[in-house]
């Protein structure tokens, strides 16, 4: 006779279907591919004395695929078959900002393409690295422009409400621009070198300024109205976003600069000072972000007395951390610090245990359902 297994340990139990898995999906999942492959980029850039740390960030590139190969299925028949559940997202103030994660996501996952798979795949597949790289520029504009213009005309929003995932929409650029400081030395073609480096450049303009005039704007709401809802504890991580992801742009930027100049004849002499400004403002970025990470863990130290209850947005501590991170390993790889070397090191350590806490954490919340919820769904339940 056969024991009926206890509701807690069936999958989906908190969920009334499992087409209810669908109907919640909403972008935040996105975080998890983000995170996952931020991990893997950091962890590969370690001394490794052998064989095991490249096969595992390998292995943690391929995971992150794996999942956004889902997660783009999920999200897109949540469209097909809820379309008019689905499109609420444009109207709500926190999820909408959350799209962003998918550029973001593409991104880091083309990322990890150059490192680990293109040395095997070879030149065949720049081709579509290219395409794929304009594809995430495209989303990247739209998310960067679109949402704040539904902020200004459909949304409601408050200073009162504000957190930092007002960052996401505008953030996905500078990833595209630092994703083009990796791959475009990779071209054959000079031509395409130089435009996808001065794209690079605007990209990062794009966002970094309107970055930044968020987080002043956010340093006043909370001087001004105190910390959010524990609800968005991790949320004050994500200031640490696009300032890790600035300065590992023009780090990137600047390394390639003088040779695509060089190739392409235009600019003589610029490429060497572009070179220089990229590790002077890495420099002041990485200073900043050093404040503005002290400040986080002061900020979730205060959290974790009073309970913090587990949500996807858990997965802020990683990806911005991530970045800062990765800024961090090529500081000291530009300079020759020790000093750099060593703290990109230790916050890769940190970076892993922080991302196996959450993981374990998400995957028993998506096996009992209790993550899929859409709070687009539920605002409109109680109107």
């Amino acid at each position: 006779m056969h024991r009926p297994v206890p509701l807690a340990r069936r999958p989906f139990s908190a969920l009334q279907h499992p087409r209810e898995v669908i109907r919640q999906f909403t972008p935040n999942w996105f975080a998890v591919v983000m995170g996952t492959g931020v991990l893997a980029l950091a962890m590969a850039q370690l001394p490794a004395n052998g064989p095991w740390l490249p096969a595992l960030a390998h292995a943690l590139w391929g995971v992150a695929l794996v999942l956004f190969a889902l997660f783009a299925v999920l999200y897109g028949a949540r469209w097909v078959l809820f379309f008019h559940e689905a499109r609420r997202i444009f109207g709500h103030s926190t999820v909408s900002m959350f799209i962003g994660t998918i550029p973001m996501a593409l991104a880091t996952l083309l990322n990890g393409f150059i490192l680990f798979a293109l040395p095997g795949v070879g030149d065949a597949a720049l081709p579509w690295l290219q395409a794929l790289w304009w594809l995430d520029v495209g989303l990247s504009l739209a998310c960067g422009v679109g949402i704040p213009f539904l902020m200004f005309t459909r949304q409601q929003h408050s200073i009162d409400q504000m957190t930092a995932v007002w960052l996401l929409p505008v953030v996905a650029a500078e990833v595209a621009a630092a994703s083009g400081g990796l791959l475009a030395p990779h071209l054959l073609d000079p031509a395409a070198q130089f435009s996808m480096l001065v794209t690079s450049y605007v990209l990062w303009a794009f966002s970094v300024p309107v970055a930044f005039a968020i987080l002043t704007i956010l340093m006043l709401r909370m001087a001004l109205h105190k910390l959010p809802h524990e609800s968005m504890a991790a949320s004050s991580w994500l200031a640490l976003g696009p300032i890790g992801t600035g300065a590992l742009g023009m780090l990137l930027l600047g390394g390639d600069a003088p040779g695509i100049l060089a190739a392409a004849g235009v600019l003589p002499g610029v490429g060497d000072m572009l070179d220089g400004l990229g590790v002077i403002s890495a420099l002041i970025l990485w200073g900043m972000g050093l404040w503005w990470m002290l400040l986080a863990v002061l900020i979730t130290l205060r959290y974790l007395r009073a309970g913090m209850p587990f949500n996807l947005g858990w997965w802020a501590f990683i990806f911005p951390l991530g970045v800062y991170t990765l800024a961090t390993l090529r500081l000291g790889h530009v300079l020759h610090l020790a000093f750099f070397s060593l703290c990109g090191q230790g916050l890769v350590v940190c970076l892993g245990m922080l991302w196996a806490v959450v993981m374990t954490r998400t995957l028993r919340g998506a096996w009992r359902g209790e993550l899929f919820v859409s709070p687009c769904i539920a605002a409109a339940r109680g109107q």
